[in-house]
């Protein structure tokens, strides 16, 4: 039992012996607590080097985690899942606007469509004896009606004097005894829709339509010259007026085997090509927008200026006038007489990149135009700008192992993003004043030294790509993302989610085709079915759709 020491507050009645025994309790009371206070921290310290323990081991099991993910990835011949959650500091940096009436939901009322009523009709209803008549009460009714139809058509036949016969044609659009207002709808369930093959079949069949999966195919695939002819217009006028594109890539099936699906994107147009290669090559040769021929001009030779060709092959190859080569054949030989290995593949890409980058700049093709793009080597030709979101999202994928290194890892983040927040401010309102304190104010933030490595060398290689991090300075009109390819790309994603890859020419190109003019239409502000129904030939769809390539030089 603990010996009850007298009251401090009474030292002064206290004796000799009373007080020695007072200060001896305190002294030991001191002791006690000093004790307990050096084992709190020696257990402190204990739990500090056991959460550093636990820390970095939950570091090598994510990093041990995303191997395995991506190694099960590989081998069903999917792509890797990426170990981090998408960036949302574009939607956090955001500048709202303080004007509340701007925020405010539209008031319900009218429609603005009660102008194209189609029919008219008056409900009579059986009023009591004496009542008075007052008027009508107008309610419209919007409503679809969908029935099938079985057209006979009788064939006027007649015989030449020569013997030859003449047969009267059917309606334009026929397809395989289908006629074009079922093919509109199912280009449109099927591109706009996201809607298969089996399930358009169904669906038909339910309706009273008796059509089998074959023949929709034969629909979705079949005479589509006029589209893809307009598709290959609309990336040429896009890449001659868009002051800038924003490029991405996804995987795709084609024929069992891998390929790869590229999206080029404007203000204005979209288009997709899919191919089996995704290399700068075959970038570069999307960009020439159709063209097949290789052009060694001075933009080809300040290609390969750029690229540290070696001088004395370009000394071999420049000429007094630009070499213009119908396709590859003629260029290929032409290397080959010049002395070229043209079985070097590192030394002939590089040239073939320069005869792409000719012909696009001898077509006027890419002006002036800014590529934004993921970082991905193969899209860095031109005048090239980085996604700051991908940029971030770098910053993001690192796994600090102590709670300093996630000090500093927070605090750089929070940097870029102010940093982020005022150049959208900036692209509002561009001031040429501004320039050199945004440029001094990016080399403070990406020339920070924290001490945690892996960070360190991330900002000192973001630092190295201050050019084309710092684009929309000179180009405010560009964007500082490429959410837009992405989200592009979305819709290629869910297609071949739900339906899977394409086995023929027809059908990779009608897929390409159909979901390009799809979003073109999206950004042009038209209908696509509408659109659909003006180049398919039916009437009574409103005004006329005109061409889309000469919208977007409109809109340039």
């Amino acid at each position: 039992m603990t010996k009850r020491l007298p009251s401090p507050e009474h030292a002064g009645t206290l004796s000799l012996n009373a007080l020695r025994s007072l200060v001896s309790g305190l002294l030991e009371r001191s002791q006690q607590a000093e004790a307990r206070l050096a084992k709190l921290e020696a257990d402190n310290i204990q739990l500090r080097e056991e959460n550093a323990a636990l820390r970095l081991e939950n570091t090598r099991l994510k990093v041990e985690n995303q191997l395995l993910r991506d190694e099960i990835a590989r081998l069903k011949n999917l792509p890797p899942r990426p170990p981090f959650r998408p960036s949302g500091m574009d939607k956090a940096t955001d500048i709202k606007s303080g004007d509340k009436q701007a925020s405010k939901k539209k008031p319900r009322g009218p429609k603005l469509d009660v102008k194209r009523v189609s029919r008219e009709e008056i409900v009579r209803t059986n009023a009591p004896a004496g009542s008075r008549f007052k008027g009508y009460r107008s309610v419209y009714v919007r409503d679809l009606v969908l029935k099938a139809e079985l057209v006979h058509y009788r064939r006027e036949c007649w015989v030449t004097p020569d013997g030859k016969t003449v047969l009267a044609p059917l309606p334009m659009g026929t397809v395989g005894g289908y006629g074009i207002n079922l093919r509109r709808l199912c280009l449109m369930l099927h591109t706009q829709g996201q809607v298969t093959t089996a399930r358009l079949t169904t669906l038909l069949n339910d309706i009273g339509i008796d059509i089998s999966k074959r023949q929709i195919l034969r629909l979705l695939t079949r005479q589509l010259d006029g589209f893809v002819a307009e598709d290959a217009a609309v990336l040429h006028a896009g890449l001659v007026s868009s002051s800038y594109v924003t490029v991405d890539d996804t995987g795709a099936w084609h024929s069992h085997n891998p390929c790869y699906a590229t999206h080029i994107g404007g203000p204005n147009f979209t288009v997709f090509r899919t191919t089996k290669s995704k290399s700068r090559l075959n970038f570069l040769s999307l960009l020439r927008g159709g063209y097949q021929d290789y052009v060694l001009n001075d933009a080809a030779f300040d290609y390969l200026k750029e690229r540290r060709a070696d001088a004395s092959i370009t000394a071999v190859l420049r000429a007094f006038e630009p070499q213009r080569f119908c396709n590859q054949v003629p260029f290929m030989a032409h290397l080959a007489e010049k002395g070229i290995d043209i079985f070097d593949r590192q030394e002939i890409g590089t040239l073939a990149e320069a005869g792409l980058w000719g012909s696009i700049r001898h077509h006027g093709l890419m002006g002036n135009t800014v590529i934004v793009s993921d970082d991905a080597g193969q899209f860095r030709v031109g005048n090239h700008a980085l996604c700051w979101v991908h940029a971030e999202r770098l910053l993001q994928k690192l796994m600090p192992g102590t709670a300093k290194e996630e000090r500093s890892l927070t605090m750089v983040r929070d940097l870029v993003w102010r940093f982020y927040k005022a150049l959208k401010a900036y692209k509002q309102t561009p001031s040429p004043r501004a320039v050199p304190a945004f440029r001094r104010r990016f080399d403070r933030i990406f020339g920070l030294r924290t001490g945690y490595e892996a960070l360190d060398k991330l900002l000192e290689r973001l630092h190295r790509r201050k050019s084309e991090l710092l684009k929309v300075l000179d180009h405010p009109e560009i964007p500082l993302h490429t959410n837009a390819s992405e989200n592009a790309l979305r819709s290629f994603v869910t297609k071949r989610k739900i339906s899977g890859g394409t086995m023929s020419r027809d059908g990779r190109v009608a897929r390409d085709t159909m979901l390009g003019l799809m979003k073109t239409c999206q950004k042009l502000g038209l209908s696509f079915y509408h659109y659909l129904g003006d180049r398919l030939g039916i009437g009574n769809v409103g005004q006329p759709v005109p061409p889309l390539p000469a919208i977007i030089l409109a809109r340039a």
